[in-house]
């Protein structure tokens, strides 16, 4: 049997325990959250959505994200940033999504943020991740919620506009968007990514 902090699902494979047994949690675990994203659209979302899950669980923003991409037009910065006061008021008032007028208003400032920038959402934000460990975490009791990395990303993004971008949120974006890989020791994603090289310790041996 797997560790308190590993779940075994029904097709016998040992996931993270956060995934739970809700299929679109686990859909999430096994395809997107450790898994390196560049593209800068998706970036922008992810930036967005964690915003939005500052005090709540991710889970209750997954089974929002269909109506969040909706209504922020697929996170197209350029249309995002023209959205105006009413299309604020609009969504106040839609059910679907996360009724918060800060949080709302602070994607749409990301959105202008992300088009102010002199590089790609993308390059900017990737010049913050840390080298690949060594270890991986061997339970959640190891796994940060702030590094110095996280709170350095953290500072940039809010010194270029951006709103909603804490250190913990903006580790969370690192862990969600690959930058770092917190799966942990014994989840299959894990054993995967370890059978892979790692890029560091590699220029360390021919340095």
């Amino acid at each position: 049997m797997p560790r308190p902090e590993l779940i075994r699902g029904d097709d016998g494979i040992d996931r993270c325990g956060w995934s739970g047994d809700d299929a679109e949690y686990r859909r999430y675990h096994d395809e997107e959250w450790g898994t390196p994203q560049h593209d800068p659209v998706r970036l922008f979302e992810k930036v967005c959505l964690e915003g939005f899950q500052a005090g709540l669980s991710w889970i209750t923003i997954l089974r929002r994200r269909p109506a969040f991409r909706e209504v922020f037009h697929g996170f197209d910065a350029e249309r995002v940033a023209s959205m105006t006061e009413a299309d604020v008021v609009r969504l106040l008032d839609d059910e679907r999504i996360i009724r918060h007028r800060g949080k709302i208003e602070a994607t749409i400032q990301n959105a202008r943020a992300t088009l102010a920038l002199d590089q790609p959402l993308d390059e900017l934000i990737w010049s913050f991740a840390p080298p690949r460990r060594e270890e991986r975490p061997t339970g959640f009791g190891a796994v940060p919620a702030i590094t110095a990395e996280s709170t350095a990303l953290s500072k940039e993004l809010r010194r270029r506009g951006f709103r909603f971008v804490g250190p913990t949120t903006m580790y969370a974006l690192m862990q969600a968007a690959g930058l770092v890989d917190d799966h942990l020791v014994g989840c299959f994603r894990a054993e995967a990514a370890d059978a892979q090289p790692n890029p560091s310790a590699a220029a360390a041996v021919a340095g």
